[in-house]
């Protein structure tokens, strides 16, 4: 097992980089999107440093740039570049409605947008990218290449010799803001979430430490970067790692995944329960045998997907996290897999659990440590950036954390609903759901049940959905009645957040908007 280098965290994005790309080769290809068509570490350099003054020539050093790209090599360049030249980079879900976008436009600050013509034709964002445009300058890669004549590809050429000077001379430090991350904005507008190069590159080497990747030759990433899972393990481990990543631009593509997970070889996939387990039904028997590990996060993984992919020789490893922490605070190994866990804490990082009426077993999680976030940018605070009090983060996890340090997800502390004068916990109810309809997908909310109290509904696309064979169940499993939902809301499907998480806001508004009829 690798050593935690705790070098990294001292150095900055940029210059983590340029030591790995000296480390493997300036030649190595280490990135590739669908378009097949690798990247050098060189050819990223170069990329980084011509995009870079294109977008330092319009912003001043620390200033805040919104990125609207998927998963594609351009979007390393242009988040590289930004960073190259002192610039923090505020990464834009163009999943989450104009309403979102604006806002977090505001809470940052930004005054400029990159994005792609190619990109908003093919997702048909055009109303989006038009009402963005009130607010912030839209900038179109295609366009910037049309400016990019000789003179600035040779300036390219001669500061990628010079690369470490150039991420000298922009002032960044490993404690300057490196991104800003927004929260999903389901419980009022989103917030800014600023990580540090010291946060991202802790959270790299307390992976590296803990996990040994480089047995591993190929990464797949079909998670967004601009969720921190997709960002910080999906594509800035492996680069600062020196492991080749395959970027693909949506996870939701359940047929062309596998095909192209074939074609790479890939032998690392990042996903949620949910999307690896549609890459396994809809792949062709060879698709997927060169998958050794899955990385899953995001949402508890089902046993029936784990069966999924034994066939495969496949070892899906579950791990937990938050934007606030970089991501990652916890994670199963391959050699001490604990399913059912979210396995133990990662080094550094220092916890405590606070108590919570009305729940007996574990307690609300706070975490500390160098990948814990600077800090919010709160909606309506004119950028003020309100750091966590004492480095502590509190998680609004209840979980229980054993004397192994092993970490057990109980719920979110406000998935809890009290019926019958006790805390049952909503994500137990869907486990209960998901054993015995474990093909479907399932999120139970809570509801005002007039004088009674709470109730809780169960929103399923199991067409067929009773609640007497859910009761029937229960029973043989000895499971409480308290547990069974009241009602079940039938859907065509779940809704999903870009990120993969349950929309678990959008099912609460479907059955509010239902209740009477439930």
């Amino acid at each position: 097992m690798p050593h935690y280098d705790a070098s990294l965290p001292g150095l900055t994005l940029p210059l983590a980089l340029l030591r790995t790309a000296g480390r493997v080769g300036r030649k190595t290809e280490i990135l590739e999107d669908q378009n097949r068509e690798p990247m050098t570490y060189d050819r990223l350099i170069l990329g980084a440093q011509v995009l870079g003054r294109v977008f330092a020539a319009r912003t001043v050093p620390g200033e805040a740039v919104g990125v609207l790209l998927p998963n594609v090599n351009a979007a390393a360049a242009t988040i590289f570049g930004l960073l190259w030249h002192g610039r923090t980079v505020a990464m834009l879900n163009f999943t989450s409605g104009l309403k979102n976008l604006r806002s977090a436009c505001t809470t940052a600050n930004l005054r400029l947008v990159v994005t792609s013509r190619l990109f908003v034709t093919k997702g048909g964002l055009e109303d989006l990218i038009e009402g963005l445009g009130e607010q912030a300058e839209i900038v179109y890669l295609e366009d910037v290449r049309k400016t990019i004549g000789t003179a600035a590809k040779l300036r390219g050429v001669f500061d990628k010799l010079r690369a470490g000077s150039v991420a000298r001379a922009s002032g960044a430090t490993p404690d300057s803001r490196a991104f800003i991350l927004f929260t999903s904005g389901s419980e009022g507008e989103p917030k800014g979430v600023v990580l540090t190069h010291r946060n991202i590159l802790t959270n790299i080497a307390q992976i590296a430490a803990h996990i040994d990747l480089r047995q591993f030759k190929t990464f797949f990433n079909p998670l967004p970067v601009f969720h921190c899972f997709g960002l910080t393990g999906g594509l800035l481990l492996p680069l600062i790692d020196g492991i080749r990543v395959v970027l693909y631009p949506s996870p939701l593509h359940y047929r062309e995944i596998p095909k192209l997970v074939g074609e790479t070889r890939a032998d690392l996939l990042f996903g949620t329960d949910t999307f690896v387990a549609g890459y396994a039904r809809a792949a062709d028997p060879q698709d997927l045998k060169s998958v050794k590990m899955i990385v899953c996060g995001a949402e508890r993984v089902k046993p029936e997907t784990r069966a999924l992919w034994e066939p495969h020789g496949t070892r899906i490893v579950e791990g937990y996290g938050a934007t606030e922490c970089s991501p990652v605070v916890a994670l199963n190994t391959p050699a001490a897999n604990r399913p059912g866990t979210v396995g133990p804490l990662l080094h550094g990082v220092e916890y405590r659990l606070e108590p919570v009426k009305g729940i007996h077993e574990g307690g609300l999680l706070s975490v500390r440590g160098g990948n814990v976030m600077a800090g919010y940018l709160l909606p309506g605070d004119g950028g003020r950036l309100t750091p966590p009090e004492g480095g502590w983060h509190d998680t609004g996890d209840i979980v229980t954390v054993g004397n192994d340090l092993v970490v057990t997800i109980k719920g979110r502390a406000k998935r809890f609903a009290k019926l019958g004068g006790e805390m049952v916990s909503l994500g137990a109810i869907e486990a209960l759901a998901s054993q015995l309809w474990p093909q479907h997908s399932h999120v139970a909310v809570s509801v005002d049940d007039g004088k009674k109290g709470e109730k809780v509904v169960l929103v399923t696309d199991m067409e067929n959905a009773a609640r007497a064979d859910l009761l029937a169940y229960a029973k043989a499993e000895g499971v409480p009645d308290l547990w069974v939902p009241k009602a079940i809301l039938v859907v065509d499907a779940i809704p999903v957040l870009g990120s993969g998480k349950a929309d678990y806001g959008a099912a609460q508004r479907l059955v509010e908007d239902r209740n009477s009829l439930l």
